[in-house]
């Protein structure tokens, strides 16, 4: 079979997601294998069962994302810009701190999770732009996966919602650097609904006596109100190849049409 970056391969979709082992992140990438993408996955723990002939997987951590972000920008810069029909970086992994209140947070899950959720992200999305800037006019795409806490404040649930909002205001200065310049890259942080992931099991497992909306969560799964990961990546892919994706920074999926 010819290699995805073969000059003689026709030019096909390029992505890259990120916390891609388990969950939505797994689901995006194997959908776009399935769809034919070259498919980039960042995650400490690469899944084996997870398998293409356009997969590439590093194990990598995402709390220490600096040198994630050097890697990842060579990598852009190497690809032959004949090979790539479009470029897309999904920034999807995510930690969550123990639900509870800050003040006796474990200052250790504090910081993996902004670090994972947020500072990966802005430093990926950097490494993405700049190295890129030169695949005109391959169409170039951000996807942040966000939340709705990270629009409606939750207590218990510090980190969480500061990592989502400020994914939510990347997407926004991304858009306004973007917007002027001839095939400016595209950028969207949008919310995925509720689905039911790990994270969705721990929030619903939770000490109730520290998390007062742990009853809200369990009735999300005792209600069936949980989307599933594959359904969730299936709508994110839909909206990543819109016309208009980028035309709104800030997005739900439950309002798209």
């Amino acid at each position: 079979m010819t290699e995805p970056d073969s000059p003689s391969s026709p030019p096909v979709p390029v992505a890259i997601v990120t916390g891609a082992s388990r969950g939505v992140g797994r689901a995006l990438a194997a959908q776009l294998l399935a769809a034919g993408a070259r498919v980039l996955t960042l995650q400490r723990r690469p899944d084996p069962g997870l398998a293409g002939p356009g997969l590439e997987a590093w194990a990598c951590d995402l709390s220490d994302p600096r040198p994630v972000a050097e890697r990842l920008a060579q990598w852009i810069a190497a690809l032959p810009p004949a090979s790539v029909a479009s470029l897309s970086l999904i920034n999807n992994a995510a930690l969550m701190a123990e639900p509870g209140e800050l003040g006796p947070a474990d200052p250790a899950e504090l910081s993996a999770a902004v670090r994972v959720g947020l500072e990966a992200p802005l430093l990926l999305s950097a490494a993405f732009l700049r190295a890129s800037a030169g695949l005109d006019p391959v169409p170039r795409r951000l996807m942040h996966i966000s939340s709705g806490l990270g629009r409606r404040a939750m207590a218990g649930a510090a980190s969480y919602c500061a990592v989502k909002a400020g994914l939510d205001h990347l997407s926004r200065v991304i858009a306004l650097e973007e917007a002027d310049k001839p095939n400016g890259a595209r950028s969207v942080s949008i919310a995925p609904g509720i689905i039911d992931t790990d994270m969705q099991r721990q929030l619903r497992s939770a000490d109730p006596q520290r998390f007062a909306a742990q009853p809200q969560f369990a009735g999300f799964k005792a209600h069936g109100q949980l989307d599933s990961p594959e359904g969730c990546a299936r709508k994110l892919l839909a909206y990543l190849a819109r016309a208009d994706f980028g035309a709104q920074p800030v997005a739900d999926i439950r309002d798209a049409g």
